[in-house]
């Protein structure tokens, strides 16, 4: 297996054909992955993500904490081997962001992940973010985060969505989301090995696979490599 760093625009056609969300975050470190027969099979790919605050709980500044917001891949990196190649570009980041210290990524319940990929890999588990909030509403049937209402001009509020676009619009009710840690120097291990709970359970089978990240916010596993 090979790493290298990835363009924008190779982040970009794996983001829209590989990974569910069809969308590309902002974009601090992306690598390329190639497989054994040097193959091409998508990228990884680290950023500041959505929440300005990722670094405040550990007492940093934003960019000594990163997150892990996409994994975009085709299946060709082979069962069990997307887990070496995450494991790969931490290597690859710890020289890349020497001043990272942390890095953070999510599991999304709504989306039947229990982060069995940053299991694998040793991350900590840190517990369940958001159960319950509104993270998104339905609008003519289909599932709508904030943002794309924000980058139409529409309001997050379910009543003027019933009164100007869907009468029948609903709200979203988030199962939450499963969040794991990974420090990258030993003082933060210290830190963070206090925080560590149990894993939650998961599908064993999905390991080798992520996002998010989250739609928004974190990785999840690509169709390819669900089937």
């Amino acid at each position: 297996m090979r790493i290298s760093k990835a363009t924008y625009e190779a982040s970009e056609y794996a983001c829209t054909h590989f990974h569910y969300s069809k969308a590309t975050p902002v974009i601090s470190d992306s690598f390329n992955v190639f497989n054994d027969d040097d193959e091409w099979c998508g990228v990884i790919i680290y950023g500041s993500g959505a929440n300005m605050c990722l670094a405040d709980p550990y007492d940093k500044w934003q960019g000594q904490v990163l997150e892990l917001v996409r994994v975009a891949l085709n299946g060709k990196q082979g069962h069990g081997n997307t887990s070496r190649a995450l494991s790969l570009t931490l290597k690859q980041m710890k020289k890349s962001k020497p001043w990272c210290d942390l890095i953070v990524s999510y599991a999304d319940l709504d989306q039947n992940h229990a982060g069995t990929l940053y299991q694998a890999t040793n991350w900590t588990y840190t517990g369940l973010k958001n159960e319950g909030d509104i993270s998104a509403y339905i609008i003519n049937g289909k599932k709508t985060h904030r943002k794309t209402l924000y980058g139409k001009g529409w309001k997050a509020s379910l009543l003027w969505l019933k009164e100007h676009i869907d009468p029948n619009a609903e709200e979203f009710i988030t199962k939450g989301k499963h969040k794991y840690i990974y420090p990258m120097t030993k003082a933060m291990r210290a830190r963070v090995d206090i925080l560590a709970k149990p894993y939650p359970c998961g599908n064993r089978s999905a390991i080798g696979q992520p996002s998010s990240q989250m739609g928004e916010g974190g990785v999840t596993p690509t169709l390819p490599l669900q089937l």
